[in-house]
């Protein structure tokens, strides 16, 4: 059986609750969902869902180098959108990020944390 290990770096917003950054088992690492947050200071900063999906990316590629791997890795994606309006925009920037196509779902969700516009996990491979 795979020993688990907690990630945690503070190039990425600490956690808000009972979880961690992402955990380590076997050779996958499980990404918790990520928000718009801004890890130099806390808060949402972004106003508009290409803002927030920005920081979202940069915080999920923090906490996946910190496991020891990369978004190019990624094998499975979940999004979730408080407006499934914004999904044209979203994807544009994602796109961007996750070059090697992971599978993916993508749903709207009546409400986010912090009122976030977005949010995002991801399983990739070590």
């Amino acid at each position: 059986m795979s020993e688990l290990k907690k990630v945690a770096t503070e190039k990425a917003p600490a956690a808000i609750g009972p979880y961690s950054q992402a955990i380590i088992c076997g050779d996958l690492v499980f990404t918790s969902g990520q928000i718009g947050i801004d890890p130099t200071c806390g808060e949402i900063t972004g106003k508009t869902i290409e803002q927030q999906t920005e920081q979202v990316m940069q915080n999920l590629q923090a906490v996946l180098a910190e496991a020891g791997t990369s978004m190019e890795q990624a094998v499975k994606t979940t999004c979730f959108l408080a407006d499934i309006a914004d999904f044209a925009a979203f994807n544009g920037i994602y796109g961007k990020y996750f070059t090697s196509k992971p599978a993916r779902s993508c749903v709207a969700a009546k409400a986010l944390p912090k009122g976030a516009l977005v949010e995002v996990e991801v399983i990739a491979k070590l």
